[in-house]
Order: structure tokens, then sequence, then C-alpha cells
């Protein structure tokens, strides 16, 4: 198989399975790592995502979730993130990726603000074109130490997130159709000779 036949193949392959954008869900479990003892909480999430190539795409999302902190407080917070995201192996059903970007984290009627730097990684599973489910971890950095209501310490506070979600991919049936057409099928490439 030739670089250009290679090529269109797995264009083909990674249009097929997912596309040029993605809606992105997703809930999970949440922590806070800062000066007071925190509980696990529920977080949501909503975002969308737009492919600059295939291994490589770009997201936002919003985040809502809640902090818990022992026999003191149950706050409401949200974050709005932007991350890079690198897929391993786009051109297969199953890929880990991993991704790292910046955010603004608030509470809820934006009474308190910190910015953010956040990384994680995870695993995507296409269960049907177009359908991924995905498992993932991530870690974000707040430039703050008020998220708890504490300031204490030398580090600034932290969240850990896991979470379970699915990305509905569309866009990108044109450029499926030009790849498509450029592969070879064996009624192109066995082409049948009348017998004489």
């Amino acid at each position: 198989m030739s670089k250009s036949e290679r090529f269109n193949t797995r264009k083909y392959t990674f249009l097929n399975y997912r596309g040029t954008n993605a809606i992105d869900v997703a809930i999970g479990s949440l922590s806070l790592q800062g000066d007071q003892e925190s509980e696990y909480d529920v977080y949501f999430r909503i975002g969308y995502k737009r492919q600059l190539t295939s291994h490589l795409n770009t997201n936002i999302s919003f985040n809502k979730y809640n902090i818990l902190i022992k026999d003191v407080s149950n706050e409401g917070f949200m974050s709005f993130d932007i991350n890079l995201e690198y897929l391993f192996s786009p051109f297969t059903k199953f890929s880990p990726f991993i991704f790292a970007g910046g955010g603004y984290n608030a509470a809820n009627y934006f009474e308190s603000t910190a910015t953010k730097a956040q990384a994680g990684f995870g695993f995507e599973l296409i269960m049907s074109n177009h359908v991924g489910f995905k498992l993932f971890g991530e870690y974000n950095y707040l430039l703050s130490d008020e998220l708890d209501g504490l300031i204490e310490g030398d580090t600034d506070d932290a969240l850990i997130r896991v979470g379970i979600g699915f990305n509905f991919y569309f866009g990108g049936k044109k450029k499926k159709e030009m790849y498509q057409k450029k592969l070879k099928t064996v009624i192109n490439s066995n082409q049948i000779i009348p017998y004489n």
C-alpha cells in the first residue's frame, strides 16, 4: 500500500469512527485537596470538541460541582475549561488520550473566582460509529488557597476529578466521502477482463 493510500484509509477510518466535532457529556466524582477534609461529591460536564488533526483536538467545557467539607459546608462551584487533547490511536475503536489546559473557577453567583491549570488522561472506546464512551481522571491546580474557605499552609487548593461520559461526534461527511472515493475497492483494483 502506498503512502497516499495509507493516508486516505486512515483518514476515512477516523471520520467513519469519529468526526470533526463532538459534544462531550460526563458525570463523575470530585474531591478537594485543600486545608480542610473534604468528601467526594458528584460533578457534571458538558463541552464541545473540535478536531485540529486526527490526533489532536481543542475543547471547551462547563463543569458544575459542589465542594463538601465534612460537618462544615456544602458549596456550589463551576468551572470553564479549555484544553488540548491528544488521541494516541485515533484510527482504532479504542484509544488512550491525554489532555492539558487552563480554566476559570467560580463559586455560585461568582462570589469568588480563581484561575487554574488542569491535566489528565483517559480512554475512549467507540461503541458505534460517532459515539464514544470514555473513562478519565484529571488533576486541577487552582491559583488560590481560598476554595475551601480556609487560607492555611504553603500550597494552593487542588481538585481531583474522575468521570465517565460520552463523545457524540458529528461533521466531516464531505471529507469522509472524498477519502472514500480515493480508496481502492475490489471492483476498482481487480477489473474484469472480458474473455474472448
